[in-house]
């Protein structure tokens, strides 16, 4: 039976050995195979399926990769694989975001989505929630700009007094105005009392979804369609 010795991530044992009792082929580039294999942890008896890459040409095969159960030795000790990582709920799959979010706004809506994904209700809603709040605050204006309405300070801190006005002064458009009714006035939208369902989660992300795009990834497109009918009239 093969072997491979890691930290467990169930236990937290460092350094333990695992019996690889199955395996599946994920990926093959050239001779670097990756495979994810179930191995049960010695200390604790608990399973956990690490994804294994092959570092030896000479131990690179479809056929062994695919039943390292059979292999005997170790194959960490031996360098015959590396250890990439372990399947958890990371890899679950996941909403992609819209294109060309700002960083931070697409690393909220990343960690909304991984929470969707396995069911953590509340914690999407909120970093949906987020999304919203930190894309509609840079619609606002300066507070020095004395040529502008200005939302008074109520409006600046809450996302739910926020978005009124900024379909008040056409800074959303309206088309997404009924879809805004998922964001409630100071937070009241389940998030603060953890009751949010799938179905509110859903609306909060649609809303999200839509609106990140109308600001953010429309307009990069528009933008590069622009530049490609200039570039074809410049060629012609």
């Amino acid at each position: 039976m093969a072997e491979i010795v890691t930290d467990c991530p169930r236990c937290g044992t460092n350094h333990t050995t695992f019996d690889v009792l199955g395996s599946k082929v994920i990926h093959q580039s050239g001779w670097v195979i990756v495979s994810e294999a179930f191995s049960v942890c010695r200390q604790c008896n608990k399973g956990t399926i690490f994804r294994l890459r092959t570092i030896d040409s000479k131990f690179s095969s479809i056929e062994r990769m695919s039943n390292l159960a059979s292999v005997g030795g170790s194959l960490t000790g031996n360098n015959w694989v590396t250890i990439e990582g372990h399947v958890s709920v990371k890899d679950a799959e996941a909403i992609q975001p819209p294109e060309h979010l700002p960083a931070n706004i697409e690393a909220v809506f990343n960690e909304g989505a991984l929470c969707f994904a396995v069911g953590c209700n509340n914690a999407a809603g909120t970093m949906f929630r987020l999304c919203v709040d930190l894309a509609t605050k840079a619609l606002l204006p300066d507070p020095a700009d004395e040529k502008r309405a200005q939302p008074n300070g109520k409006q600046r801190r809450d996302l739910g007094l926020r978005l009124p006005w900024l379909f008040e002064q056409n800074l959303l458009q309206e088309a997404l105005h009924d879809l805004s009714s998922c964001i409630k006035e100071d937070g009241n939208d389940g998030a603060h009392a953890g009751t949010l369902t799938k179905v509110d989660v859903e609306d909060i992300l649609d809303f999200t979804t839509v609106l990140l795009e109308r600001l953010y990834t429309e307009p990069v497109q528009i933008q590069k369609a622009k530049d490609r009918r200039a570039e074809r009239r410049s060629q012609a």
